[in-house]
């Protein structure tokens, strides 16, 4: 079933937004081989050699990231990889998630609404 176009607006909703996209708020991967990369997608990497490690870190960014926003992350896909390159973590674990998210989009619309 459709929704009614004549409540569609133009409205914009402001984001305060760091230099990288995402809000200011959005807990980071605390481990210095992991990080938040760029669109599209905006994968959160973890990278270990010991695979239960980086799944670890993986599960409590994704448990501090959902109890900032106040709803579930939408994860998009799972993608782990290997680098088998000299001096680089084995495990490659990326969350490919939904860019709103991480930009706080739900936090903003909630904060509109209680205005």
């Amino acid at each position: 079933m459709l929704g009614d176009a004549r409540r569609v607006t133009e409205e914009t909703i402001q984001l305060e937004l760091t230099e990288s996209g995402l809000a200011p708020g959005l807990p980071v991967p605390t481990d210095p081989r992991d990080q938040v990369q760029d669109v599209p997608y905006r994968p959160v990497e973890f990278r270990d050699d010991d695979l239960p490690a980086a799944l670890e870190r993986c599960a409590g960014w994704l448990r501090d990231a959902q109890r900032w926003l106040g709803e579930p992350v939408d994860v998009i896909a799972i993608h782990l990889d290997y680098d088998e390159r000299e001096g680089s973590p084995y495990y490659d674990l990326k969350l490919l998630c939904n860019e709103e998210d991480l930009a706080g989009v739900p936090l903003a619309l909630r904060a509109r609404k209680d205005d």
